[in-house]
């Protein structure tokens, strides 16, 4: 079935009602309750791609303020890494766009101090919403669901590092000093042409979980403005976004996957693996038959000129801090 066949069929409806959501709504009943042995199989798997692109086009798009407490454990790990490299002076510049309730911000602000000690880093997060910025810039949580996101974001913590990042006030949990030290909160648009003249040129970008709920056009062209903020031989990190779309900017622009931990990073967020292929944002299972696997499913690239030292002839110092 072509792709604008399938369109046309995500726009039927008989009686007001759309066949199509009821045929994915029994489909995901069905999957549910199938052994993971059974969807794991390579033509249940190419069932579950077509179910994913129907989701795709049948489900309009919207930005959510879901979020998690080191959400993803080896992405965080590798940015640590990074850190390390892109250090000049012991200084590293880091934006986070799209950053929601500052789950993310946070996370990578404690995880690269507790590993790399002597390295200061700056950050700038941003967000298009003044509300989650609010509660971002105070760092200020419910240790249950939080009421914006709707989920429990220090659910995939121990309690160990939850005292290790944060402050218990009045049955409340506010990110230490150490930590909110250095990050710069600031309304902006990931879409604004003008960014890189408003934030500058940073070593390192996230741009993580918010252009997956664009449509695919309208993220291409994100994608390629955020790249715009990173420096010669910096580094994109990019996961939770349709990875054709990334792939093909990816591709278009010469970027360089950083092979580190592809496969640990992509399925290392189960929010977006669990939710394939029923939902539009969920993430594809790793495939290592595919001749493209390490371009395709890699979420974080090295843009520009090489840097002075070669990632593999580094050493970064370690210290405890999230595995």
């Amino acid at each position: 079935m072509t792709g604008s066949a399938m369109e046309r069929l995500t726009r039927t409806t008989v009686l007001g009602k759309s066949p199509v959501g009821a045929y994915l709504r029994l489909g995901e009943w069905i999957w549910r309750r199938v052994p993971r042995s059974i969807t794991t199989l390579r033509p249940v798997t190419a069932y579950a791609h077509l179910m994913h692109e129907l989701v795709r086009l049948h489900n309009d798009r919207r930005q959510y303020f879901g979020t998690f407490f080191l959400r993803n454990r080896p992405q965080l790990q590798l940015i640590c890494d990074l850190a390390g490299l892109r250090a000049r002076d012991d200084a590293v510049r880091i934006a986070v766009l799209g950053c929601s309730l500052g789950a993310e911000v946070y996370s990578i602000a404690w995880s690269v101090r507790s590993t790399l000690p002597s390295v200061r880093i700056t950050v700038e997060a941003v967000d298009i919403s003044d509300e989650v910025l609010a509660v971002a810039r105070e760092g200020v949580y419910n240790p249950g669901v939080s009421e914006l996101a709707s989920e429990a974001i220090c659910e995939r913590m121990t309690e160990d590092e939850i005292s290790k990042m944060f402050d218990r006030e009045d049955g409340k949990l506010k990110v230490k000093s150490w930590i909110r030290e250095g990050i710069a909160w600031r309304a902006g648009d990931a879409r604004d042409p003008q960014i890189a003249d408003v934030l500058g040129r940073q070593d390192i970008v996230v741009a993580n979980d918010f252009l997956c709920h664009m449509q695919p056009a309208e993220a291409e062209r994100c994608l390629r403005n955020i790249a715009g903020l990173v420096d010669s031989g910096g580094y994109l990190v990019v996961s939770g976004v349709d990875l054709d779309v990334r792939t093909k900017v990816a591709a278009a622009l010469g970027w360089k996957p950083v092979p580190d931990a592809i496969e640990a990073i992509h399925e290392g967020d189960r929010s977006l693996r669990l939710s394939w292929p029923w939902r539009y944002w969920g993430l594809e299972p790793f495939d290592k038959k595919r001749p493209d696997s390490d371009f395709r499913y890699a979420s974080v690239f090295q843009l520009g000129a090489a840097p002075p030292r070669a990632y593999e002839s580094v050493e970064v110092r370690k210290s405890p801090g999230p595995r």
